[in-house]
């Protein structure tokens, strides 16, 4: 490593870092290449601090939310989030989902993949750079690893060390705290299908089941070894998106980018070639971008598979612009219109690029360039995924918000499917399904609509015909109720008569009804 001064020149200055991009274009590796370890620098700046502040939130999510409460009453779970496999529900805070009501998870699997598109088509990989778990466990893992082992250069000269007492005391460090992490994400996991302080007493005694050590093991392992081993080889090899997000991008979706337009010719003797008379770009070839990279890749070669749009390039560089007194902006956020914009005023007839014709004679930038502004993502491509995401999203909310809680189901006798009583008159057997979905006790009136003539008896009650019935349903269950029929001969319209079984919550509002037939076996 070297320094450069202010100009460009070797000195005593800016830093000049002897990296190599895992990706050259001019030395491009086989597909199936040997892993070549990558040693990020640590950034400074605005997009490292966005970062840091991502991984809070999302760390502190995952980690924190089984152990919210949330009081649903006496005859429900008071954890706030929890996922109850064993009895078929989904609580979410004052939501509760029942397995008939999935198509409401259905529908948040397809509002995150709409606003997966919208996020791509808008700001590029800004998922991946950011909130993807696999970015959020790599920079959490390499917090560690650059608390243990130093930064960059002290990590290079650590793999180069021979094995010692200090090296092999690192490394068993190093791998214990992120074992320990990968531990903490996989109990983390369990802890949403279950009550999670019972659940965590069961597992620190060993009396949980083995369901939950197992997923613990396998989620230790995988967090493991794709965050601390693998690391940029998940996101290359292993993950589809990159394939897939090219689909989604346009010329006008905001992208990380090199602008060759001022940044070319790139020289390390700046100083020199100015006394020279040769033109100069404002890239001193630094490779301060390669650095911090945690792919490993030289953004200064274009777009590429391997990009996750972190943006930690442009805060490497932006530094060194202002140690250099250039403007900020050589490596930002921009478009590909406004990069081909801004690459027409600076090419010349040849070819070639002359930065002087993007910069004032102050070495400002030329009011002719293009910046990227907020109309590069409210475009009409964006407003239809964010029209069509926020629509979902309403009918969603609408329908939570006016969805009943008292569900009717009524099944038929099959065998048989009517009786003739002695006095001359016909029933029928029905199996009553009352399902109340509210974590308390609940009393209804059950009733028979457009069948005036018909009563209801219980069986255990056959000498007691009623007009309706009142029934206690147990909080967040389901009571099956077996209901007589019974209807004179004049009463049926043939061989089929229609009616309607109704319940009404006797201290609410709520009701039910269920469509059925009265069958009279006799007209055969």
């Amino acid at each position: 490593m070297t320094t450069v001064d202010q100009n460009g020149t070797a000195g005593s200055g800016l830093e000049q870092f002897d990296v190599e991009p895992v990706n050259r274009r001019d030395k491009q590796q086989p597909l199936y290449a040997p892993r070549k370890k990558i040693h990020p620098k640590r950034a400074e700046g605005t997009f490292r601090r966005f970062k840091w502040l991502v991984m809070l939130i999302t760390l502190g999510i995952y980690y924190v939310t089984p152990w919210i409460r949330w009081d649903r009453g006496e005859f429900a779970p008071d954890q706030a989030v929890l996922i109850d496999l064993y009895h078929r529900r989904f609580y979410f805070f004052w939501i509760e989902i029942w397995p008939q009501e999935f198509y409401y998870v259905a529908g948040l699997l397809l509002m995150a993949a709409l606003g997966l598109f919208l996020v791509t088509s808008s700001v590029g990989r800004a998922w991946c750079g950011y909130t993807c778990p696999q970015t959020v466990w790599v920079d959490l893992f390499l917090v560690v690893e650059r608390f243990v082992e130093g930064d960059r250069n002290k990590r290079i000269r650590l793999d180069k060390e021979p094995m010692s007492a200090s090296k092999a005391a690192k490394r068993v460090s190093k791998h214990t705290i992120w074992l320990l992490i990968a531990v903490a994400t996989g109990g983390a996991w369990i802890f949403y299908f279950a009550d999670a302080p019972t659940l965590l007493m069961e597992v620190v005694t060993g009396t949980a089941p083995t369901v939950a050590y197992g997923t613990i093991a396998v989620l230790t392992f995988t967090t493991y070894s794709l965050g601390g081993l693998m690391r940029e080889q998940v996101c290359t090899y292993m993950c589809p998106w990159p394939r897939i997000q090219a689909a989604m991008l346009d010329e006008h979706s905001l992208t990380v980018t090199y602008n060759a337009w001022r940044g070319e010719p790139r020289s390390r003797h700046r100083k020199v070639q100015e006394a020279a008379g040769a033109t100069v770009g404002d890239c001193i070839d630094c490779n301060a971008c390669v650095a911090v990279c945690p792919m490993g890749i030289d953004i200064r070669d274009g777009q590429q598979l391997e990009c996750i749009t972190c943006a930690l390039c442009i805060d490497a560089c932006d530094q060194v612009m202002d140690k250099i007194g250039k403007p900020k902006g050589l490596i930002s956020y921009s478009t590909l219109a406004s990069y081909e914009h801004n690459m027409t005023l600076a090419r010349l007839a040849d070819g070639t690029i002359d930065p002087s014709r993007v910069h004032t004679p102050d070495g400002g930038i030329a009011p002719e360039v293009e910046h990227t502004t907020l109309r590069s993502i409210l475009r009409p491509r964006t407003m239809v995924y964010f029209a069509i995401w926020a629509l979902i999203g309403v009918a969603m909310l609408v329908m939570l918000t006016t969805r009943d809680r008292l569900e009717l189901n009524v099944l038929h006798d099959r065998n048989p499917v009517s009786v003739r009583l002695s006095d001359g008159s016909i029933r029928n057997g029905y199996t009553v399904k009352i399902l109340n979905m509210m974590p308390e006790r609940r009393t209804v009136l059950l009733t028979i609509e457009d069948f005036p003539d018909a009563a209801m008896i219980m069986p255990l009650e056959k000498d007691d015909p009623r007009q309706a019935i009142f029934l206690d349903v147990d909080p967040d269950s389901l009571r099956a109720q077996r209901i007589f029929v019974v209807a004179g001969p004049d009463a049926l319209e043939g061989e089929q008569t229609p009616f309607r079984f109704r319940i009404r919550d006797s201290a609410g509002s709520e009701s039910a009804e269920y469509d059925a037939i009265f069958y009279d076996g006799a007209a055969r």
